[in-house]
């Protein structure tokens, strides 16, 4: 049968029904239909609908339109109710809302303190308002088929770029890399961080200048202090115009003090600026380095027209033009780009000369911790409150008998739901403000609190209700589904199906945070295995002092022999770079039988002749130098890895050419072969390296007596040497202490890894805790008539944990396969690796099951031990 067309159209009916007073709009309704049809009669059925749209419209006015119902009051009353009830349950159930809410705030507190450290991490460099305009210039070089990425360019560099590409930029600066120096003043002598950059860094940086002004540095004889260095140096006084000498060499004069910038900055560790003019005079060297000597840094600003891709292209080969007459530097085909501010911190890692990320992946690895950790304590909240189902269900029975509809009742678990977050946020945002030292701490971070800040409050309210609707969508959704007639007949049963959602969320939880366990001790394991590496050297008792002032040279000699006639010291010696780093590299090694297609690049480190029994290297073959032998100037110690480079079966006797392009070639005999020194990276293998007499040094190593213990010793030490070079400041390092530093990054990840696994384990430990409380109530009855026809307190116990162990063994076979899967990707990133253990993964879910048993025995213990009278009275 067709539907009738020839009616009046529902939706103007429907509307004119919705907004018309109730005494009109059956009259109303009633002459619009006859006015409908009457218009049918003579006009088409086209005519008669507009006709009857027009007449609705028409009566659509102020004296017809249904007055709106002052509803605010009720509404304010029956949340109001709903608080009332829901602060009822929260203090009728103690147990239960100390176990929701105290579960919640833990679970808050660890992702706002990660949020904390996320945030950080995202802005950091955002300090400089040209953020989105900086860059620096990097340099691939092709070595062997792999390319390498460097920060390091030649001093001609700087002028190319000036000269030739100089309308792409708003500021070109070139720099030394920040470093150590004496600072003098009348009365005082210190050392402290600074670099010497040219004078558009002030306004490239955008500092917050103090005192003076971004054009400080235009005097080639001018510094610029860090408020607190000014502070250290002058007090109070003014400090503008007041002399300094640096390294006891260069004399400037205070020009402006700059704000000291943040702790999440490139340039933080920057306690004053110095004039690039200045550097250069005092370094004359580098004006012939050309461009094949690469030692300094160039910062950029692009114009706001252009992008950083499109400047790249156009540099591209600055450095390849400009050395074509050198096949060695053409077959490396140094090609440039820029890096931008924005990606200097989290993705400073290249992979054959493309970015392959860095710290990011920690950013979004935190983020996912945090995001889950919060899961959990949402689960826990889900679980509690379906698992009270059966007490509740009388209320919502009542209530929809009383006239509730299921959005009300909808609307009053989502307020408790809200409540106990909001509870929770007070708790987590007052235990974060008390935490967050320690976090600072554990984190190496300087973050506040940001009560001021609108954002973050706009934040909060948004955690607040994304974790309130996380963690009340389900149980609000389930227990407004009761049905009244069931519910109030008494023949209510959640049903076995019932329990397999909290199920499911409890084998989530502990798939999450075993996962997280196994992922610290895979951490640890890889850390130790590093440590555990053979260095091939000494780091005990040995410090390094950097010779920053020309003070030291002619001196060291003097200065070796007094501290030697004191017996706390056994050696003494210079060296080109300290023994936990490498500072100079260099090509153009050339050897018999060697491949005239290889290309080499070898650390190359001068040294004084005592160096290897200063640091206590071991020979493999071969001997040691000797300050008795002139020919030993012409001599070369080197590893075992260059051995191996080289491909020389026996080297000792062989003579290599050295001809790096930025000196005069010289030919060198292999002397000894020692064990590879790990002195960059332990996670990464050994660089070739070799050693040799009589090039610059600018470290000074001491090792002390192993018979006299450092802490007496340093005494010793300071006195003589103040004696011998008392216009330098007694600085000094030690070598183990700094090989530590090495591994600070991973431990201190691992150290967060295994706080948010705790966390994660102590909230999962809660719900189960909560959950086989309200398991044991429920089946009290149950226990009672069991205790009564002879079961021991053990069968009870095991009736009662099984559950929940299957449940956790289950969480085991999930994450093991997970956790293996991320971790073994992880830890391939490293040359230098532990192999996984399967211990790791055995130890995680024996713990996982223990620390189960231990959660639900005291619940289950309990309610075996109660006396059966107490439970059946009632039947």
């Amino acid at each position: 049968m067709k539907k009738n067309k020839t009616i009046p159209p529902a939706l103007p009916r429907k509307l004119l029904l919705r907004f018309l007073r109730d005494n009109l709009a059956e009259e109303v309704n009633g002459d619009l239909e006859e006015k409908f049809y009457c218009t049918l009669q003579t006009k088409s059925l086209f005519r008669a609908r507009i006709n009857y749209w027009y007449q609705v419209f028409h009566y659509l006015r102020p004296f017809a339109i249904r007055k709106s119902k002052p509803t605010y009051s009720n509404h304010f009353a029956m949340y109001q109710s709903y608080f009332k009830i829901g602060w009822r349950n929260l203090v009728r159930t103690k147990s239960h809302s100390v176990i929701n809410i105290g579960g919640l705030a833990v679970g808050m507190t660890v992702a706002m303190l990660i949020g904390f450290w996320i945030y950080d991490e995202l802005s950091y460099d955002k300090y400089h308002e040209n953020y989105n305009r900086i860059g620096r210039v990097i340099r691939n070089g092709t070595l062997n088929g792999n390319t390498i990425s460097t920060t390091y360019l030649p001093y001609a560099l700087g002028d190319e770029l000036k000269t030739k590409y100089g309308s792409n930029f708003k500021h070109i600066v070139m720099a030394w890399p920040v470093g150590t120096h004496i600072l003098s003043t009348v009365d005082k002598k210190l050392s402290h961080t600074g670099q010497f950059i040219e004078s558009g860094a002030p306004e490239m940086l955008t500092l917050k200048m103090l005192k003076g002004s971004w054009k400080g540095l235009k005097d080639p004889h001018s510094i610029l202090l860090s408020a607190s260095l000014a502070n250290i140096l002058f007090g109070d006084d003014d400090p503008m115009e007041k002399m300094i000498k640096i390294d006891n060499a260069m004399d400037v004069k205070v020009t402006g003090v700059y704000e000291d910038l943040p702790h999440n900055t490139h340039f933080r560790d920057a306690d004053f600026l110095a004039p690039w003019e200045l550097f250069v005079t005092h370094n004359q060297w580098m004006l012939s380095q050309g461009f094949k000597n690469n030692f300094l840094d160039i910062y950029v600003e692009i114009q706001p027209a252009i992008n950083f891709e499109t400047i790249s292209a156009n540099i591209k080969d600055a450095i390849l033009n400009n050395v074509k007459d050198d096949k060695a530097y053409v077959d490396a085909n140094p090609q440039l780009f820029l890096h931008p501010m924005r990606k200097w911190h989290l993705e400073s890692e290249f992979t054959n000369g493309v970015a392959t990320g860095g710290l990011i992946q920690f950013v979004w690895l935190f983020g996912i911790i945090g995001t889950f950790v919060l899961l959990l304590a949402c689960i826990n909240f889900m679980n509690l409150s379906t698992a009270r189902s059966e007490k509740r269900a009388k209320e919502v029975g009542i209530r929809k008998v009383m006239g509730s509809v299921r959005r009300q009742l909808v609307n009053q678990f989502f307020t408790e739901s809200f409540m106990v977050v909001s509870l929770a946020f007070i708790i987590s945002i007052c235990t974060v403000s008390l935490t967050l030292p320690w976090f600072n701490e554990l984190a190496g971070k300087q973050m506040t609190m940001l009560w001021m800040s609108p954002f973050f409050w706009i934040i909060s309210f948004c955690f607040i209700l994304v974790t309130g609707v996380l963690a009340g969508s389900y149980p609000a959704l389930y227990l407004s589904s009761f049905q009244p007639v069931k519910v109030l007949k008494g023949v209510f049963r959640a049903g076995r199906f019932a329990y397999i959602p909290r199920k499911v969320l409890v084998v989530i939880q502990f798939t999450v945070s075993i996962t997280l366990v196994i992922g610290t001790m895979i951490v640890y394991q890889q850390i130790q295995f590093a440590k555990n590496r053979p260095v091939g050297y000494s780091r005990d008792g040995l410090i390094m002092m950097q010779m920053t002032s020309s003070d030291f040279y002619g001196k060291t000699d003097v200065l070796r022999d007094e501290l030697i006639k004191t017996g706390v010291v056994e050696e003494v010696a210079e060296s080109g770079s300290p023994t936990t780093a490498i500072w100079s590299s260099n090509g153009g090694f050339n050897w018999k039988g060697k491949d005239p297609n290889l290309q080499t690049e070898f650390a190359t480190l001068s040294v004084a002749p005592e160096y290897g029994s200063t640091v206590g290297w071991q020979f493999i073959a071969g001997r040691d130098f000797s300050r008795t032998l002139s020919s030993d100037s012409a001599a070369f110690v080197i590893t075992e890895a260059a051995a191996k480079f080289m491909n020389l079966e026996n080297p000792i006797g062989e003579e290599v050419r050295w001809e790096p392009g930025w000196r005069k070639g010289m030919t060198f005999k292999i002397i000894g072969v020692i064990k590879d020194m790990v002195m960059i990276s332990p996670y990464e293998q050994p660089m070739p390296t070799v050693f040799f007499l009589g090039g610059p040094t600018n470290w000074l190593n001491i090792k002390i007596n192993p018979g006299v213990s450092a802490v007496s010793a340093i005494p010793t030490i300071e006195a003589v040497f103040k004696k011998i070079i008392p216009s330098v400041p007694f600085d000094y390092k030690f070598a183990d202490q700094e090989y530590n530093l090495k591994f600070a990054a991973e431990e201190r990840i691992g150290e967060l890894a295994s706080v948010f696994a705790t966390l994660a384990i102590l909230i999962s430990c809660l719900g189960l805790f909560g959950l086989a409380s309200f398991i044991a109530e429920q089946r009290t009855k149950e226990i009672g008539i069991r205790k009564v026809v002879g079961a021991s307190i053990f069968q009870l116990w095991q009736m009662l944990s099984k559950d929940f162990v299957v449940l956790v063994a289950i969480s085991c076979i999930i994450s093991i396969p997970v956790a293996y899967y991320f971790l073994s990707d992880w830890i391939k990133e490293y040359d230098y690796r532990t192999e996984i253990s399967w211990w790791i993964f055995f130890v995680s879910a024996i713990g996982a099951v223990v620390i189960t048993l231990l959660t639900v025995s005291y619940q289950a213990i309990r309610a075996a031990r109660m006396n059966p009278v107490n439970s059946l009275r009632s039947e």
